[in-house]
């Protein structure tokens, strides 16, 4: 009988911790630990190019962003910095999308900080004043094509003419890629500005300003970790001016 009654003690103790163990396990807060949708990202470019842009043309060095954004059903939502190795320039970038199947309608705010004074106006929105650029983009990504057309305008912000009136510089690009075996992958993408813009020196109407040519290998890590590396080829027609660039992007 003593035998019984502790054979069944026993079996209520191990029933007892197999349920504990069974417990999902909790946050500070009392909430049920779930995968979480936020994610970080470094990226490292040689030679800041944007659009076909040089957006730093004396003392040109290396610049890192780092990256938070957090997405879930469509919805993506990111902040980014941009910082020159040797502190002669720095960014800073708000964006929101939606995408819905093939269609990506965002909403971007750039904004770049005095790197000399530890002074600055980032809360200033008056129209002729402020250092804020904001823009609209609509991207159409098919599903089935490795294609994308993107549309951008900067509609508000710091975009003006020699005359103070807002530019509404708009750019369109249109690019593609093709895949190899073993992770390769090369891309070529095509950007135009489509009035007298940001991208042309406010000074041509219709204008390709952008050409890349990119070629993309990712290296494979333990735990599913890939670090892809890529070398550019990127042409301005605009300015004649060429650039190859190396960019490493880290995400986690």
């Amino acid at each position: 009988m003593k035998k019984l009654v502790f054979a069944l003690a026993i079996m209520v103790m191990a029933t007892t911790a197999f349920a504990q163990s069974e417990e999902p396990a909790k946050n500070g807060f009392g909430a049920k630990l779930t995968e979480s949708n936020f994610h970080l990202g470094v990226d490292l470019q040689t030679k800041y190019i944007w659009r076909g842009m040089e957006m730093m043309t004396n003392d040109a060095v290396p610049v890192v962003f780092p990256t938070i954004n957090y997405s879930n059903k469509g919805f993506y939502a990111y902040v980014m910095g941009g910082y020159a190795i040797n502190g002669k320039y720095s960014e800073v970038d708000l964006g929101l999308s939606y995408t819905y199947k093939w269609l990506t309608i965002a909403l971007n705010d750039y904004y770049y900080p005095t790197t000399n004074s530890p002074e600055d106006q980032y809360y200033n929105f008056k129209s002729r004043e402020t250092g804020h650029w904001f823009e609209g983009v609509i991207t159409i990504a098919p599903e089935n094509i490795p294609a994308y057309l993107s549309v951008s305008n900067f509609f508000a912000g710091a975009d003006k003419k020699a005359d103070g009136k807002q530019a509404y510089s708009t750019y369109a690009e249109i690019g593609g890629h093709y895949d190899f075996l073993n992770d390769h992958k090369i891309g070529l993408a095509v950007g135009a500005a489509f009035n007298k813009s940001c991208y042309n020196g406010y000074e041509h109407d219709f204008s390709i300003c952008n050409i890349e040519l990119k070629y993309t290998y990712s290296l494979k890590f333990k735990n599913d970790f890939t670090l892809p590396l890529s070398v550019a080829y990127i042409t301005n027609p605009v300015y004649e001016k060429s650039h190859v660039n190396f960019i490493m992007n880290f995400a986690f």
